[in-house]
């Protein structure tokens, strides 16, 4: 599978202008939600991009599974060339929409201990609690 389509590639250039654009401008920097949801399908290892640059690295939260979660960069030419048992490769998300701007997904992650940890607590959060009376 390619890890990235053309439109999902356009989506995080386009961030990647918007942070540069608003940079320029001397406004704070966009938070947008993660574009793409990337993961080991024998491990804990995910990753959330927001953008990407003209030589393929992306920015977004990595977490290799060891409970350190951290924003940083990555680059798609080393996840594309990750083999993994069985024959597996680092795969995308294909129902992955984002819900919250990264910032939101990387304090779940880091207070949880990591990236999937986190998600779920942002959903838990998300759910209209039923009230008693």
């Amino acid at each position: 599978m390619r890890l990235l389509t053309p439109a999902l590639e356009a989506r995080l250039r386009a961030n990647l202008a918007a942070r540069f654009e608003a940079a320029a401008q001397g406004r704070c920097e966009p938070d947008p939600p993660p574009v793409v949801r990337l993961f080991s399908p024998v491990g804990a290892a995910t990753w959330l991009a927001t953008e990407i640059d003209a030589d393929g690295i992306f920015f977004g939260l990595a977490d290799l599974g060891f409970g350190c979660p951290e924003l940083g960069s990555f680059a798609l030419a080393e996840l594309e060339a990750v083999r993994l048992p069985f024959g597996l490769s680092i795969e995308r998300d294909l129902h992955f929409t984002a819900s919250h701007p990264l910032s939101a997904y990387a304090e779940a992650a880091r207070q949880a201990g990591s990236i999937l940890l986190g998600e779920q607590r942002l959903r838990r959060a998300a759910r209209p609690h039923s009230g008693h009376g």
